[in-house]
């Protein structure tokens, strides 16, 4: 965002005013009202062009394959801007990274992925100090009458084999099914007919 002298020169007298506090005159309260008014509305009109930006990003990566030069160049606009890839974004750039720029943007895209889910799980309250260990795994109480110690020293019956399912042997009257080649016998060769000689 950049100022105008004007905008400099009452930015400057609010600062002063604000360290050493002093009655301030109505035109210089105005002028902080109207510099207020100015910067609240560069704020909305940046928020306006990132959203128009960010449908923009999500039109073209609608339009890939066929788009890749423009979103790669939208993204990287994006990302210089702080923008923080979105996992649709990522998938694109695995399908295309056969693209060297679009895995250069890959690469970049997963550092900057990984250091914000870094910094949002270290935000949230429940998150794990950084010098917590995880607590030891339980171990099972072996000692106890009945319980699986019991059961280790308890040899454990082996399996007995199952008997092996006979062949069905066709119901009387019913016919089984032929085999191919019972069906379709092979093909003979044809004999070629005895070559006439003639006479002559």
């Amino acid at each position: 965002m950049a100022f105008s002298a004007d905008e400099l020169r009452v930015l400057r007298r609010a600062l002063a005013v604000a360290l050493q506090p002093a009655p301030l005159a109505d035109e210089d309260v105005q002028d902080c009202l109207r510099l207020a008014d100015s910067v609240d509305e560069a704020a909305r009109e940046a928020g306006r062009l990132r959203a128009f930006l960010l449908a923009d990003l999500a039109r073209y990566r609608a339009a890939l394959p066929g788009a890749v030069a423009g979103y790669l160049e939208l993204l990287q606009d994006a990302l210089a801007a702080g923008y923080d890839p979105r996992p649709d974004d990522l998938a694109a750039l695995r399908a295309l990274r056969g693209n060297p720029v679009a895995a250069a943007v890959l690469d970049h895209c997963e550092v900057i992925a990984e250091r914000s889910v870094r910094a949002r799980l270290a935000a949230r309250p429940d998150a794990p100090e950084a010098g917590a260990t995880a607590p030891a795994p339980r171990t099972r109480l072996l000692a106890l009458p009945g319980g699986r110690a019991a059961d280790e020293r308890r040899p454990k019956p082996e399996p007995r084999p199952r008997p092996k399912p006979e062949p069905a042997s066709p119901a009387p009257g019913e016919r089984p099914v032929p085999k191919p080649s019972e069906v379709f016998p092979p093909r003979r060769r044809p004999v070629p007919p005895p070559e006439e000689r003639a006479a002559g």
